[in-house]
């Protein structure tokens, strides 16, 4: 009886350890890579609430689905959230963590894009740029 109400415990104890650990790797970051790509406003989306308690937009009424590149040239779609219209032509950098896709993104400059990553876009004039970051939890 001692025995099975011990490895019961322990079990039980483990699958704790597990969801805990499981937990913190998700919402800490580790694995993150940083994905590279250029706005186009035609690809915009407006979305509405569906209203409910758990908004899965994250309160962001405008959503983005762009051809974005890893700093080896890898290319893949991706969509995140944004609280406003983006500047056409703007370029990103996109931080994508697993499970939870992108978490935040900031304008970058053409010349702080790699090298592989250049290769898919032209240069564009940086004379009124603005630089903004907008973290998306």
């Amino acid at each position: 009886m001692k025995k099975t109400l011990f490895a019961g415990i322990g079990v039980a104890a483990a699958a704790v350890a597990v969801l805990v650990g499981l937990l913190l790797w998700v919402t800490s970051g580790v694995g993150s890579a940083y994905y590279y790509t250029q706005i186009e406003n035609a690809k915009l989306e407006e979305v509405d609430s569906r209203g409910g308690v758990i908004d899965f937009q994250g309160g962001m009424p405008y959503s983005y689905t762009l051809t974005a590149y890893d700093e080896n040239g890898g290319e893949k779609e991706m969509t995140f959230g944004a609280s406003r219209e983006l500047r056409e032509g703007a370029f990103l950098r996109l931080t994508v963590v697993p499970v939870r896709g992108v978490v935040e993104w900031s304008e970058a400059a053409y010349d702080e894009l790699p090298a592989a990553v250049q290769g898919n876009y032209a240069p564009v004039a940086e004379d009124a740029r603005k630089r903004t970051q907008k973290p998306i939890y």
